[in-house]
């Protein structure tokens, strides 16, 4: 017969339990389907009882961890007790998340389960953390993940309230994202002077040779029209932006649905500014500059269109839709221009 396991081994083994078992709330959450709920759903009751789910969870953090930071031991029965309080709090965590349907909004839902994913994998750090430790001594990284999991409970009462909120809150993100790659790429610019173009322009080939550091003059005229580009998309999350908080609402499911459909395509702008941006650097190759221009406005006249049949765009919102689409087709007329010979 094996030797009995120490008194140790044995007290924690419910939290071993509770790893698996929160580890697979973790997997339905990420990928759960939202209840449809058939009675009416009232958002107040729904933010009131997250809240609460969050909170309890956070104290019940604080309890295990203190369980396992001083002796005497934790007896078998006491973790298992432990264990048992922290389970029943993340399940009511996800079981309050699976409460909001899609109705509400997918930009929404998302960032209610992004919170609820962070709570949930900061609970299953902690207990791994207790697991690994050495008995009865509070580690620097229980510590750490304690504070961890009491982070991602508090991030509850940053949530956006509605679809409404979400969605301006997500093209912030955006436009933060695209200021920095404008930024970044004016910095270039200014760097990127080559220092001896005035002396050393090669009367034959019309550029220096060494293009993997300097951009040539053909180069710098395409870079301004993709900067045009770059600017447009900055300015078209802005407007979009201040239009989606002063018109935005989210009070029908029509409404709802089209600030979704605005957030998704707004979401490929950074993207699409970073690969344009990436492919301005030298040596440049013009045709990936071209194709990537091209993506990029194509992803801002979408923008355009959508908000501008949209309830955030009434008819004295219009001249700007019309004058970026505009500033758009300007820029990439320019580039293709320019980049004609490579075709």
């Amino acid at each position: 017969a094996q030797p009995a396991a120490p008194a140790a081994m044995e007290a924690r083994e419910p939290l071993r339990d509770l790893r698996g078992a929160l580890r697979a709330v973790l997997a339905r959450v990420r990928e759960g389907e939202p209840g449809e709920g058939r009675e009416p759903f009232d958002l107040p009751r729904f933010w009131d009882a997250l809240g609460q789910t969050f909170k309890v969870t956070s104290q019940e953090a604080t309890k295990l961890s203190l369980a396992f930071s001083r002796p005497p031991l934790t007896s078998a029965e006491d973790c298992r007790k432990l264990s048992e309080d922290v389970q029943n709090a993340i399940l009511a965590v996800a079981t309050v998340y699976y409460w909001l349907p899609k109705g509400q909004g997918t930009t929404l839902r998302k960032m209610v389960r992004d919170a609820t994913t962070e709570v949930v994998e900061g609970m299953i750090q902690l207990t791994e953390t207790i697991l690994s430790a050495p008995l009865e001594s509070l580690s620097q990284e229980q510590l750490i993940s304690t504070g961890g999991v009491w982070e991602a409970c508090e991030q509850v009462s940053n949530l956006p309230r509605d679809n409404q909120a979400a969605v301006a809150s997500a093209l912030a993100v955006c436009l933060g994202v695209v200021k920095d790659a404008l930024e970044e790429m004016e910095h270039a610019l200014v760097e990127g002077q080559d220092p001896y173009s005035d002396i050393m322009e090669d009367e034959e080939l019309g550029f220096r040779g060494n293009r993997d550091t300097y951009w040539s003059e053909a180069d710098r005229k395409l870079l301004s029209s993709c900067m045009g580009l770059m600017k447009a998309s900055k300015a078209c999350l802005k407007k979009v932006l201040g239009v989606v908080k002063a018109y935005g609402k989210a009070d029908s499911p029509e409404q709802i649905a089209q600030l979704d459909d605005l957030a998704d395509i707004a979401n490929e702008i950074s993207p699409s500014v970073d690969e344009l941006a990436l492919s301005m650097y030298p040596p440049m190759n013009q045709l990936a500059v071209r194709l990537n221009a091209a993506k990029l406005a194509s992803v801002l006249k979408k923008v355009l269109e959508i908000t501008k049949t949209s309830h955030v765009c009434p008819p004295s919102e219009e001249g700007w839709v019309q004058f970026l689409s505009g500033a758009v087709d300007h820029n990439m007329n320019k580039i293709k221009n320019f980049t004609q010979g490579q075709l």
